[in-house]
């Protein structure tokens, strides 16, 4: 019961009218040989779904991976089909992957190409320390975990606490002054959600499996603290 995901930003912003222009039907197909095997490895958008200020699509990718088998070892093909966002808001586009930061950070870089013809078209979001904190202070007795990086103690480089009851220690306003907070989790009070967030801005719902939702959450909780 995990969905997890990251949110970029586009370099400049394009109207979702011109995205849906450039993603629509794009497909790559590129032989792979090795020994006896031959495949065709596909690289496409599909289901490209425009709705109101949004366009959502899946980014279907192949892949080789290598499997052992009664002494050998073979190629054997697989596919990753990611669910992908785009949502215009004011003067800025965002593209949310629902993938893990890895995944979500190379079908960033795939759709980047694809809109852009260069890398660097998509950039990571960023949510400041102190958004991050106002984040958790929104509900502050439901926060569990905190980290804590770009800390000020020589030879520690990260700070953590976890437990019920942290809002409510002096370690927590302690490490807030001798460190930059990364990464908090806490339950939505609205949502009842029990999400992660980073200040990369991956974010994980630890008691969501459903998809839509959780894109519906992220326009409306996490857009707001990126920093433009």
């Amino acid at each position: 019961m995990v969905v997890a995901g990251k949110v970029f930003r586009l370099l400049e912003p394009l109207s979702i009218a011109e995205i849906a222009s450039r993603l629509e039907g794009y497909k790559l197909e590129e032989p792979y040989e090795e020994g006896d095997y031959k495949f065709t490895l596909v690289s496409e958008v599909v289901g490209l779904l425009p709705k109101e200020n949004m366009l959502r699509g899946v980014y279907s990718h192949d892949y080789v991976m290598h499997i052992f088998h009664r002494g050998k070892v073979m190629p054997m093909p697989r596919t990753v089909e990611a669910l992908f966002s785009f949502s215009q808001q004011e003067n800025v586009t965002f593209l949310t992957v629902v993938e893990k930061k890895r995944l979500a950070n190379f079908i960033a870089n795939k759709l980047s190409e694809i809109l852009f013809e260069k890398l660097g078209g998509v950039l990571e979001a960023r949510i400041p320390p102190e958004t991050l904190r106002e984040f958790h202070l929104k509900n502050p007795e439901d926060t569990k975990i905190t980290f804590f990086d770009n800390v000020d103690i020589p030879n520690v480089n990260k700070l953590s606490l976890y437990g019920p009851d942290l809002i409510n220690t002096s370690l927590f306003e302690d490490y807030c002054r001798r460190g930059d907070l990364w990464y908090v989790v806490a339950r939505s009070k609205e949502y009842g959600y029990v999400v992660g967030v980073t200040r990369d801005a991956s974010v994980t719902i630890f008691n969501l499996t459903d998809k839509e939702r959780y894109l519906e959450y992220v326009v409306k909780e996490i857009y707001p603290l990126i920093t433009v």
